[in-house]
């Protein structure tokens, strides 16, 4: 193994969010120090068509350029991925102990053995940084690829990430941890044609207008609407058809949009506290990612003792679903009475430089490279640790 450690950096995806995936991979490539790292660029297509560019010795200058049109096709659409494979790396400056970590082993795709991704010198990626945000990437699909491959891989495990991605499955393990939420409805395509008009009266009943619909799973605010009366509850649960078999319908609260982040394994930290002041009439993917009418206030304008709930429970919610690497929490804070709900923990959140989340670790002191550092050592560590694991079931060998 060479000096610097050898990040697979995979992006893209086939999911609603491939634009924002490519945004994000751009300023990570920007941010690594290339005096530690060889970055080899991993894109896939939104056919799902992966494609390999050469090892970065340097970043490049424009997005256009992540989509590697003159790279090699490496696997098809429906395929498994590349194989990744090699020796755990030394985290430069990293406080953990790597050294037990063995090499990661070999798969076949389709029952045909794929040649090892090539890198500079040996051919093998030490650890992987998926920056896929949404289905494919974010939801504990590609994440059981890297467990298969037992190769080390930033951010949330398998289970993890499909329970952030559920926004259903999600809010029952926070209800089961015992943290607040704002009343919800759920039902899924076969259950609304069957019944649609069951669950719109419940919805009325429960919720009232206005109600916000969502694609139990998805991020970016992608599929989103706000229903104020049937006719827009109609139309909005169609349109979040068109992006999940799963429908959530959420009350309205007239709220401020609290957030913050968390660091870490199985002792994770969090972050100060920061608010959204949305553009739009609530957060949505314009407001996010393309008028830049929106304003982020770090630290928030709060009172201490909201903060501190703030950051205790989202380590409750992040260690709830079995969090690993990092994550955003998102909150409520009613501006009737003060009463705080959780919304929802993005697993990969937004990650360029003037995102939430590096800019709430920033303003903690934890600046953008470091936190690039901290991420792959966290995935190194969690990696080690999984190699404890007798998965023969106590059979000799």
């Amino acid at each position: 193994m060479g000096e610097k450690v050898r990040v697979g950096l995979v992006y893209g995806g086939r999911s609603g969010e491939h634009e924002v995936s490519l945004q994000t991979a751009l300023a990570v490539m920007k941010a690594f120090d290339y005096s530690k790292y060889e970055i080899k660029p991993f894109y896939i297509g939104k056919d799902g068509e992966w494609r390999a560019g050469d090892t970065l010795l340097a970043p490049p200058s424009a997005l256009e350029q992540l989509r590697l049109a003159g790279g090699d096709a490496i696997i098809g659409t429906g395929a498994l991925m590349p194989v990744f494979g090699g020796q755990s790396p030394e985290i430069p400056d990293a406080s953990i102990d790597i050294s037990s970590v063995p090499g990661a082993v070999k798969i076949s795709s389709v029952g045909q053995q794929v040649d090892a991704v090539e890198t500079a010198d040996d051919g093998q990626i030490d650890v992987v940084f998926p920056l896929l945000h949404g289905t494919f990437g974010e939801d504990g699909t590609i994440q059981g690829l890297f467990e298969m491959a037992n190769i080390p891989y930033v951010g949330a495990g398998v289970l993890a990430s499909a329970v952030g991605m559920d926004k259903i499955t999600m809010k029952k393990v926070f209800a089961q941890e015992g943290l607040p939420q704002c009343v919800f409805r759920y039902f899924n395509r076969t259950q609304w044609q069957k019944d649609s008009d069951f669950y719109i009266m419940e919805i009325e009943v429960a919720l009232g207008y206005p109600c916000f619909v969502k694609p139990a799973n998805l991020g970016s605010s992608v599929g989103i609407s706000k229903a104020r009366n049937r006719e827009e509850l109609i139309a909005a649960v169609e349109y979040a058809l068109r992006f999940d078999r799963k429908v959530i319908v959420e009350e309205f609260v007239d709220a401020r949009e609290i957030e913050v982040s968390v660091l870490g394994n199985d002792e994770p930290r969090a972050s100060v506290v920061g608010e959204i002041t949305s553009s739009s009439e609530f957060y949505d993917y314009k407001a996010k990612y393309i008028d830049g009418k929106s304003m982020m206030h770090i630290p928030a304008n709060i009172p201490a003792e909201v903060s501190d709930s703030v950051r205790e429970m989202a380590l409750r919610a992040f260690l709830a679903i079995d969090g690993s690497g990092l994550s955003r929490v998102d909150f409520f804070l009613r501006k009737e009475d003060g009463q705080l709900f959780i919304n929802e923990v993005n697993t990969m959140p937004g990650f360029t430089p003037y995102s939430m989340y590096p800019l709430m670790w920033k303003e903690s002191g934890v600046p953008y490279t470091e936190l690039l550092d901290t991420l792959i050592a966290l995935a190194i560590e969690r990696h080690a640790e999984k190699q404890l694991i007798d998965y023969s079931g106590g059979t000799p060998a």
